[in-house]
């Protein structure tokens, strides 16, 4: 198989995320309007059209309330995934509450799907030095591949010194391929491209160039990014700062940009890029 890097979409709802989790805290999601079917809409007739597969993680939550949308994403061969129940920080459920988060992800996957997932992603890339039970967890509950570890530094997440590209986790007598977003190190810095609002911000050319470069090092990467952002009508939420710049910046062009590098680069399903990884 040739080299492809994975394109990955955290299937979550525009009130959902971090930025916005003071305005909308758990207890309010059922009075607010879910959106994403119309974006997620948009991003498979985009990935039909370019001829390219990827891998949803779904939130638990949302998969219970859009079954019909989880099986729309596995019958056009995307890979399933967990993104975990309903969006919480690792270090705040502990590690007893992660086990039950990912058995209840799981199950309701199961339910729709027919299949367990094998691959996850943390919310919010929290998985740190804070939770160093996670992956013994996620060992021992069959996962394979893992793509919650975001190699930078930032205020909300991510662990700095973290490796930039594909590599294997030992861990409790198991190991999970892991596979971080595009990072790139830039005069002795880490600069994110990956996806999200790094992705909405900076140049795809940039992106378009790092992508390049490891593809000449035979060396896969992964693109991430939410069904929100190929909804610019969403609602807007003022007075909330940076968090706010994060949250909306250009999110009228991550479709186009999506398109770019679709048309520029080789992608699939994480669980595609970590197969090829295994033949290698």
């Amino acid at each position: 198989m040739s080299l492809r890097h994975a394109l990955t979409i955290d299937v979550e709802d525009w009130f959902q995320v971090l930025n916005l989790r003071e305005r909308f805290p758990r207890e309010s999601w059922e009075d607010c309007e879910l959106r994403l079917e119309k974006p997620m809409e948009v991003l498979l007739r985009l990935l039909e059209e370019k001829k390219a597969k990827a891998t949803f993680f779904f939130l638990g939550w949302i998969a219970e309330r859009l079954p019909a949308l989880v099986r729309e994403v596995a019958a056009q061969g995307h890979e399933v995934a967990s993104h975990g129940y309903d969006h919480q920080l690792l270090p705040e459920l502990g590690e007893e509450g992660f086990d039950r988060d990912l058995a209840k992800t799981e199950e309701i996957l199961r339910g729709i799907t027919g299949e367990v997932p094998r691959a996850f992603r943390a919310c919010t890339w929290s998985v740190g030095p804070r939770t160093p039970w996670a992956f013994p967890t996620l060992v021992r509950r069959g996962y394979l591949r893992d793509s919650s570890l975001h190699p930078i530094r930032h205020p909300d997440y991510g662990v700095k010194d973290a490796p930039l590209g594909p590599h294997f986790i030992q861990s409790g007598g198991g190991r999970l391929f892991e596979l971080p977003p595009l990072v790139v190190p830039v005069l002795g810095r880490r600069l994110p491209l990956g996806g999200g609002g790094y992705l909405r911000l900076f140049p795809v050319r940039w992106i378009s160039r790092a992508l390049r470069r490891r593809e000449a090092a035979n060396r896969p990467s992964c693109i991430y990014l939410h069904p929100w952002e190929l909804d610019p009508s969403q609602p807007r939420i003022p007075g909330l700062g940076l968090r706010g710049f994060r949250h909306y910046v250009h999110l009228a062009k991550t479709r186009d940009k999506l398109a770019y590098l679709l048309d520029h680069h080789p992608f699939g399903s994480f669980q595609e890029v970590h197969e090829a990884w295994l033949q290698r």
